[in-house]
């Protein structure tokens, strides 16, 4: 099926890349980093180059199997339906819809009214106000579904898609200095998570774009 090495085009603090890493680690599918960095010379992701790569000029995309996939829930699906071990996406249908709806809050209803294109059109002076209302008023329905779904981690015992989405968003609720103790389930499953070898491998402090500073 592999055309090649598989290339992921990725931030190490993009949560939406960290997403796609943690998928990519746990189905033991080796890569290639191409870092694009959000930040230096006005945003690489702006080049001629890349957006000819991936014309919404975001991060992360993936060349894989002779094709080209943006946005890190189609991603992930991909490789779910072209590599099913291990699975990320229940076979009980109900289950299924559960990690499905908690990836698409979180995926679409908290990350993007807190990533940086958002910010930046806000305003320096509330961009902290701004991020953390976000998250909050997500957390708060976030916390409230989770005691419902949850065992071990966000939808039963096994971990799914909804996981690889909750980490890297508990991940910028931290950096943005969100009270965590108002979520005890959120919190809970994160700490869970965070111990398991594909968690860490793909955190954004060890990745091969990660600043000295930021490496542990």
């Amino acid at each position: 099926m592999q055309a090649g090495k598989p290339i992921l085009y990725s931030y190490f603090r993009s949560s939406c890349s960290w997403r796609v890493r943690i998928a990519l680690a746990l189905k033991g599918i080796d890569y290639e980093t191409v870092p694009i960095n959000l930040i230096k010379d006005g945003g690489q992701q702006f080049s001629k180059d890349f957006q000819a790569l991936n014309p919404m000029k975001q991060v992360p995309t993936l060349k894989i199997d002779g094709i080209t996939i943006h946005q890190s829930l189609a991603i992930i699906e991909y490789l779910e339906e072209t590599r099913p071990t291990p699975r990320l996406l229940p076979q009980d249908p109900k289950k299924r819809a559960s990690v499905r709806m908690i990836s698409d809050l979180i995926a679409g209803g908290i990350q993007p009214l807190q990533n940086l294109s958002i910010l930046k059109q806000v305003g320096e002076e509330i961009q902290l106000t701004w991020a953390q209302n976000a998250i909050t008023s997500g957390f708060n329905a976030l916390e409230q579904i989770l005691q419902s779904t949850a065992g071990i981690y966000c939808v039963g015992d096994e971990v799914t898609m909804a996981d690889l989405c909750l980490v890297p968003q508990v991940a910028n609720a931290e950096r943005f200095k969100v009270d965590l103790t108002l979520y005890p389930t959120i919190s809970s499953i994160s700490k869970r998570l965070l111990v398991l070898e594909a968690f860490q491998v793909s955190h954004p402090c060890r990745q091969p774009d990660t600043p000295t500073e930021l490496r542990a």
